[in-house]
């Protein structure tokens, strides 16, 4: 049985669960500056968060309009439980509703297999970003 859910929401009314994550993963645990970590797209892209049974957050993901899939970052004590794979499952569907027919990302170089897993291709040289290497990667969407 699945200890969490799932669900789309914005960065106006779910601001405060989407930074609190991001801020422990990216900023806290990671060490990515602050001022890195928050961009312009948050306010146009499509958020997902995850909730354990007692509704808080522990993972986050957005897709901007460009099909960019970023901010992926689950709490340290949820992972390896399939809620990464299964806030991808979901912004890929938002991709799918919106027509996109492919999406990328800029996945750290230690997360290439979790990508790869599902079907996402390295395109191009390994780059720095926020002092962490990653590479970037596409996967083109089929029609549904």
């Amino acid at each position: 049985m699945k200890e969490y859910s799932i669900k789309k929401c914005g960065w106006n009314s779910d601001k405060q669960q989407l930074s609190d994550i991001r801020r422990e993963v990216f900023i806290n645990e990671q060490q990515v500056p602050e001022e890195l970590e928050w961009d312009e797209f948050d306010q146009s892209a499509q958020h997902v968060i995850a909730l354990n049974q007692a509704g808080q957050p522990i993972a986050t993901g957005r897709i901007k309009t460009d099909g960019h899939i970023g901010r992926m970052s689950v709490l340290k004590e949820y992972r390896q439980q399939g809620i990464g794979s299964a806030i991808l499952l979901v912004l890929l569907d938002n991709a799918h509703q919106q027509n996109l027919k492919r999406v990328y990302l800029h996945a750290q170089v230690n997360a290439v297999p979790f990508y790869e897993k599902h079907g996402f291709i390295v395109q191009g040289k390994e780059f720095v970003d926020a002092g962490i290497a990653h590479k970037t990667m596409y996967k083109n969407l089929s029609e549904k």
